[in-house]
């Protein structure tokens, strides 16, 4: 069974990502290079969790490590849930191994938050939809003159 506030989350981020991009979805005919690295990883990896995981507060955003880190975030719909994520970039190759999200769930029982458990498809929906983005951004970089 889908929780209410995961479902909430994911569908946030992916009615998001489904307004990006405008009216023109023809890709350039260049690419930019998939191993955009001048802040210390994967820049177009780095760009796509920022803009997945800000459906909830930041209290990390470090590019250095390659690290974003969410607050708890409770949907408006499932008050009595709430969900912290942490996206971690393992590469400066855009490639589907490079990202890895692990999210944590409670659930209020009796005024005390309690670990619940998160679905491996959670977790794998929002990794997919980081990649997605990633791509996304990577197609409509036009790689630079040399």
């Amino acid at each position: 069974m889908k929780s209410p506030l995961l479902a909430t989350g994911i569908a946030g981020a992916a009615l998001a990502l489904s307004s990006c991009g405008g009216g023109n979805n023809v890709a350039p005919v260049a690419m930019a290079p998939a191993d955009m690295t001048q802040i210390g990883v994967n820049a177009f990896l780095w760009q796509a969790a920022v803009d997945t995981l800000s459906f909830a507060p930041l209290l990390q955003a470090n590019s250095s490590d390659g690290i974003v880190l969410t607050d708890w975030y409770s949907s408006p719909g499932a008050p009595n849930e709430r969900i912290k994520v942490t996206a971690a970039i393992l590469d400066a190759q855009l490639r589907a191994d490079a990202i890895r999200v692990t999210a944590i769930k409670q659930v209020n029982q009796n005024g005390n938050w309690v670990e619940a458990p998160v679905t491996a498809a959670t977790v794998q929906k929002l990794e997919d939809i980081i990649l997605t983005r990633a791509r996304d951004i990577r197609r409509t970089t036009i790689a630079p003159a040399g």
